[in-house]
């Protein structure tokens, strides 16, 4: 028996999608108010994966300015047909329902050719006889559907009226449709329940990709809904692959609570293998739960490995891939160059306090238990200028571990923003210039703040519960926490950046 740990890539990657191309598999997740937008993944095996590169990386590709928290990028779906790469999304905030392509996927990718089908969370379909159909969701009066027209994969131009070929199984919000075609049938893959705690995966079938579908009598075939207690919760929006030796797998996402109903790593890719029954139908993970460690007979490649780069290195010429801005970044406010081996941010009047593009950059918090730490060379001057270390789920919830000025003099201060509460800490005077050491540790329930001028004499400065966080205490937020490094109103160089699990 071969193990694996799900997630199979942790932290706020949520909505996959997957495709073949031989031996090769290639995965997108959405991205929304972050950019370069859509993050994507290669694998041989299916459990360790590779970020070779983002899908959007241009203003003309995710148009991002001003979108609200949780707005941008939703829900990309990826396919493969005749040597071309197909990547599909809607931009919530600019546009709606577009994709792009490309020939090279180690490459560029084109600037969007916007559909005419509205709705959210767009996938193509290239059927054998060369149709391309776009499915997405399809808003009744009163309720969703799913809804499917043919489509110009040349201009997106529909080349039929769309029609309802799904409502669901039951669930609200049926949404992430993905058709595909096994023996014959053709098969509707949905999620239903919305993406909170009763997440589902369900799936219906036809002989024609325009119906009539029926619905799988043992549907749904994956959810956590009925458990209380399980590690896993909100497990839903999958879509399967093949691999060359006829195995069929599922990737999809949930969430690990910190506490009970409470998470903030946000929405993590996870893997399980699908069987199929007598009758056709899949069967996930033979009917089980989704577990942390995870047996199955056989991957498609053993012992397979990765190339990782450093993620926290500031020497090369561009930021390692695991590294993100706020929404569409005027990029001469950051330099790799100005110094060697630090990252300088120029900040200017922008906070993190506002739908805008602040001096940011940060990456994923993947662990509960984590340290990250860097080292500070600012020289603040006013009362709002001050630059940090920051702990950020949206721009009304997020912990600033800062250097700023107060009484004529530098100091450390943690600013927490939860809503419309702010506060701050009492200062930590720093005496003298010279470079600071900005550390945060977590477990499930804690954020430790610390600051000094070396390792061996940092002061604690406050700490801030993961609770407060968490998704379940915001308005219809899908993303999950960040730590990253900022700037406001004053130029700060940033080096040795470390992420640590612990």
């Amino acid at each position: 028996m071969i193990h694996y740990r799900n997630p199979i890539i942790p932290g706020f990657y949520p909505d996959p999608s997957i495709c073949r191309v031989k031996e090769d598999y290639f995965l997108v997740t959405s991205s929304f108010e972050y950019f370069p937008g859509i993050p994507l993944f290669h694998s041989r095996d299916l459990v360790h994966w590779e970020q070779i590169g983002h899908v959007l990386t241009r203003k003309t590709q995710a148009l991002l300015e001003k979108c609200p928290a949780s707005g941008g990028i939703w829900a990309p779906s990826i396919r493969h047909h005749k040597g071309r790469f197909y990547v599909s999304a809607t931009n919530f905030s600019h546009g709606g329902n577009f994709f792009v392509w490309t020939d090279d996927i180690y490459g560029e990718w084109s600037d969007p050719m916007w559909m005419e089908q509205g709705g959210i969370d767009p996938s193509l379909f290239f059927d054998s006889d060369e149709c391309v159909y776009l499915t997405s969701t399809y808003d009744l009066p009163d309720s969703q559907a799913i809804g499917q027209c043919r489509m110009d994969i040349d201009t997106g131009k529909r080349l039929s009226d769309t029609k309802i070929i799904w409502e669901g199984s039951g669930g609200k919000y049926p949404e992430g449709p993905h058709m595909f075609k096994r023996e014959g049938w053709y098969y509707l893959l949905a999620a239903e329940g919305g993406t909170e705690y009763g997440h589902m995966v369900t799936i219906s079938r036809g002989t024609s990709p325009w119906g009539p579908l029926e619905s799988c009598p043992h549907n749904p075939i994956l959810t956590h809904r009925d458990t209380m207690l399980h590690h896993f919760q909100a497990i839903g929006h999958g879509d399967v692959t093949d691999t060359k030796e006829g195995d069929f797998w599922m990737v999809f996402h949930g969430i690990r609570t910190s506490q009970y109903m409470l998470h903030h790593l946000g929405r993590e890719t996870m893997l399980a293998p699908v069987t199929w029954d007598e009758n056709g139908w899949p069967v996930v993970n033979q009917g089980e739960k989704i577990l942390k460690n995870m047996e199955v007979m056989r991957l498609p490649e053993e012992d397979y490995e990765i190339r990782l780069e450093d993620p926290d290195s500031f020497y090369g010429s561009v930021l390692p891939k695991v590294w993100n801005y706020l929404r569409n970044p005027d990029l001469s406010r950051y330099s790799l160059t100005d110094r060697k081996g630090s990252l300088k941010l120029a900040g200017g009047d922008e906070t993190l306090d506002e739908l805008c593009s602040p001096a940011f950059v940060g990456r994923r918090q993947q662990h509960f238990c984590m340290r990250a730490e860097v080292w500070l060379d600012a020289e603040p001057q006013g009362l709002q200028e001050r630059a940090g270390l920051t702990v950020y789920h949206t721009n009304e919830h997020h912990y600033d571990l800062a250097v700023s000025c107060r009484e004529g003099k530098r100091c450390v201060i943690l600013y927490k923003r939860v809503g419309d509460m702010q506060t701050e800490s009492q200062p930590l005077f720093l005496y003298g210039p010279g470079k600071v050491l900005l550390r945060i540790e977590s477990d499930e329930l804690e954020y430790c703040f610390l600051a000094g001028r070396d390792e061996n004499h940092l002061q604690m400065a406050g700490s801030g519960r993961t609770q407060l966080l968490s998704t379940e205490c915001m308005p219809m937020t899908f993303t999950g926490c960040y730590v990253g490094v900022f700037a406001e109103k004053t130029d700060a160089w940033f080096e040795r950046f470390q992420y640590r699990p612990i």
